[in-house]
């Protein structure tokens, strides 16, 4: 019990640390502040459950993952981050696809916290485990891209620029759902390989003890 919660202590203690780092001299203060209010809801809303329903450390190291790329980007503003722009010079790739990773780390770090809560809280089984968090990634994007275009509306223009950070694409909402659709395709995929892998390990040692 102890190391559990050093764990899950630990974990929050980094992302306190890297938000406190990022917080000093942002790019656009404004549009830290406003990307970062959700976030921080988020961890609350993690704290006040914890007792309640206390996911592993895998689903809290994952979140926490993502919740640091989140924090990065919003330091810089998406379409300014430092590794993205070095991509683009090195790929040659149109623009800064960090926004593209962290949307597809979205889906692919967040599904199986997600999967973990569904089967914990509603004991959803059978194939239904792996089509809710899919979806529910899927929808929580849409929602996502709804947001920023309320802000972007709410705000002066050039904020919402920033806020959208779209550089150009007209279709820049819909790719970023698509790479969160994908990253959550992928790490499902990973759960039934592993899964049907360590079952068929289980049935072998059966047979082997028999």
């Amino acid at each position: 019990m102890i190391r559990n919660k050093l764990v899950s202590v630990g974990l929050l203690v980094w992302y306190v640390v890297v938000s406190a780092w990022m917080a000093q001299a942002p790019a656009d203060p404004q549009f830290w502040l406003i990307a970062s209010i959700l976030p921080a809801v988020f961890v609350v809303l993690l704290i006040a459950t914890y007792r309640v329903l206390p996911l592993s450390h895998t689903s809290y190291g994952l979140i926490t993952a993502f919740l640091t790329l989140h924090t990065i980007g919003v330091h810089y503003t998406y379409a300014e981050v430092p590794v993205g722009l070095w991509m683009d010079q090195v790929l040659h790739l149109g623009r800064n696809h960090f926004d593209r990773i962290v949307h597809f780390s979205f889906g692919f770090l967040l599904a199986y916290p997600i999967e973990e809560l569904f089967r914990l809280s509603a004991s959803v089984q059978g194939w239904v485990v792996y089509y809710l968090p899919v979806m529910t990634v899927l929808g929580l994007s849409g929602l996502w891209e709804i947001i920023e275009s309320w802000v972007a509306s709410a705000v002066h223009p050039e904020l919402g620029i920033t806020y959208l950070g779209s550089q150009g694409d007209i279709w820049d909402a819909q790719k970023d759902m698509a790479a969160a659709l994908y990253g959550a395709l992928l790490c499902v995929t990973m759960l039934l390989v592993v899964r049907a892998l360590r079952g068929a390990q289980s049935v072998l040692q059966t047979e082997a003890a028999e």
